[in-house]
């Protein structure tokens, strides 16, 4: 969905626009606003399968600390960028993308902001592209955590081969089943008071009206046969939390950009023991831990993700 100024869709999303820009031969759709603003760019990556209308509720009161930029990531079910090749769904063909997007925008220290998968694309594209990142907010992110031994044994003798095999078979399901899941998704949406037994945890009937009607909105225009694509981009984040976890972590001990991690004490996705593991292997990272909200914290409680994030960026003498 685009709209050439989101006022339309709702007044809280007035000034917010779409645009696109072409990235080494691809349409990128991203959304925009203040431009005009001082302050450091604030960039935003949504989840998995999501897209940038993800951040909508935080992207106008996010644009008093300064320009806003969010865009979709390749080939994403509801986003409007396209995929190049068939990988670049992943998340390390998207942290290149995201290097290549902030170049041709010409973003320079930049506030990122990653969210879910966004948080482990957010965290790669800062270890490959130091002048493009300044600040680093990762939310609820896909990142490793400890594992049981008979989990690590696990994964290091089944997983590629199951990462190998599994994915076309889901896809080839997909491909009969993909409207049916969808309108499964969608009926979901007509009875926002069951959401938060799902596995995201929190409650989401805290999620704006707005909101709520642009996601099942988004749900019935989805186009089932990017479900395939979801499934590569999932593949990539197991491997990456459970088959190999090296490579994450070497980037988690790297990265000197200062960073704010922010996590909902109900997200049934990203647990306690993953928190406090990146606390111990990065006891410098600020973290702001927000009482019964869960895996859609931005969307459960856009408020308070723009205030830690304002005290965050605010001089050390002038905080509270």
């Amino acid at each position: 969905m685009r709209h050439a100024d989101w006022g339309v869709r709702s007044p809280r999303w007035a000034g917010i626009r779409s645009e696109e820009i072409d990235v080494c031969g691809t349409a990128v759709h991203y959304l925009s606003t203040g431009a005009s603003r001082g302050g450091p760019t604030h960039l935003l990556v949504h989840p998995m399968a999501g897209s940038a209308s993800m951040w909508l509720d935080l992207i106008g009161p996010l644009s008093a600390l300064g320009p806003v930029v969010a865009p979709d990531l390749p080939g994403t079910l509801f986003g409007h960028t396209g995929s190049p090749h068939p990988q670049a769904v992943r998340a390390e063909p998207s942290a290149r993308f995201l290097k290549a997007f902030a170049a041709r925008l010409g973003i320079e220290e930049a506030v990122v902001h990653g969210w879910s998968m966004g948080g482990l694309v957010a965290l790669l594209f800062a270890d490959a592209a130091l002048d493009r990142v300044g600040r680093l907010v990762l939310t609820c992110p896909a990142l490793p955590g400890p594992l049981p031994a008979d989990e690590v044994l696990f994964w290091r003798a089944l997983g590629r081969p199951l990462l190998a095999v599994a994915p076309p078979v889901a896809q080839a399901v997909l491909r009969l089943t993909g409207r049916r899941l969808l309108d499964f998704k969608l009926s979901r949406y007509a009875d926002p008071s069951a959401w938060s037994a799902d596995a995201i945890g929190g409650d989401l009937s805290r999620l704006s009206p707005d909101m709520t009607a642009l996601l099942a909105d988004e749900l019935r225009a989805a186009q089932p046969r990017r479900l395939g694509a979801a499934v590569t981009a999932f593949a990539s984040v197991l491997s990456a939390l459970f088959v190999d976890q090296r490579p994450v972590h070497q980037a988690i001990a790297r990265v000197g950009t200062p960073t704010l991690l922010l996590w909902g004490d109900q997200d049934g996705l990203i647990t306690r023991n993953t928190v406090d593991d990146l606390a111990t292997r990065r006891p410098d990272w600020e973290r702001q831990v927000f009482p019964t909200v869960g895996h859609l914290l931005p969307l459960e409680t856009p408020r308070g993700y723009v205030e830690a994030v304002a005290r965050w960026l605010a001089p050390q003498g002038s905080r509270r």
